[in-house]
């Protein structure tokens, strides 16, 4: 993991450079997180821990205090958060903020409750984001989503759980019209409105951008539709 610097420098000096403060301590214990991630006997992430871990997971997770609505943020839900990214990261950069972990898959809501034992500000919910949305609905300010689904199927996960006036953070790769349009065309019927697009590089060569979807009204009471529905009949 440290390509000839130790990690936790590597880890300083890449937030610094995209604009984003981060404490010595802080860093340390997400730099320990991926190497407890390293030691897991399942496979919790595609990426190389040592190789790529800092730049793609940890570095790409904080890159979205950049923007104010994350930054300043007292509660977050992040959905379909796998081995912990962006919720994690983002928790222990801002331990104000409440953050709920949403992750359906046993095995990796388990690690999520093993990693954060430790962290007094995050929750950890073993269900489906549609399942959560019929008991907590429109509760939260932010909803993150990283590399879960497609735009227009995120919207509408996203939607039960966040309340009017709050914001959903997505993070996508290159731009995409054809995709935007039809979020565009989800969001209309869901009390969404498109928001802007920030171009971020979390690490050298990424082609990054955070989505923002502002609320705008409540979404109406036949959403969330049955699990998985969204994803086999998207709205557009």
């Amino acid at each position: 993991m440290s390509r000839g610097r130790a990690p936790v420098e590597r880890l300083l000096d890449a937030c610094a450079a995209g604009g984003v403060s981060l404490e010595p301590s802080t860093a340390g214990r997400m730099v320990a997180l991926l190497d407890r991630m390293a030691m897991e006997p399942q496979n919790l992430t595609a990426i190389d821990l040592h190789e790529d871990g800092i730049d793609r997971h940890l570095v790409d997770s904080l890159v979205a205090l950049v923007l104010a609505v994350v930054r300043t943020a007292d509660a977050i839900v992040d959905l379909g958060s796998g081995g912990g990214f962006p919720g994690v990261p983002l928790a222990m950069a801002s331990p104000e903020c409440a953050v709920t972990l949403v992750e359906s898959e046993r095995s990796k809501a388990d690690w999520l409750i093993r990693a954060t034992g430790d962290l007094p500000n995050v929750r950890v919910v073993g269900e489906r984001t549609e399942t959560l949305a019929t008991t907590e609905r429109e509760r939260w300010p932010v909803a993150t989503a990283r590399a879960l689904a497609p735009l227009p199927v995120l919207v509408e996960l996203a939607a039960p759980l966040v309340a009017v006036g709050g914001t959903l953070v997505a993070w996508r790769g290159p731009r995409d019209a054809a995709e935007e349009d039809r979020a565009a065309v989800a969001c209309a019927q869901l009390g969404w409105e498109p928001g802007p697009v920030t171009a971020v590089t979390p690490f050298a060569g990424a082609d990054r951008h955070l989505h923002e979807f502002r609320k705008v009204a409540p979404t109406r009471n036949r959403y969330p539709r049955r699990p998985g529905r969204a994803s086999k009949r998207p709205l557009a």
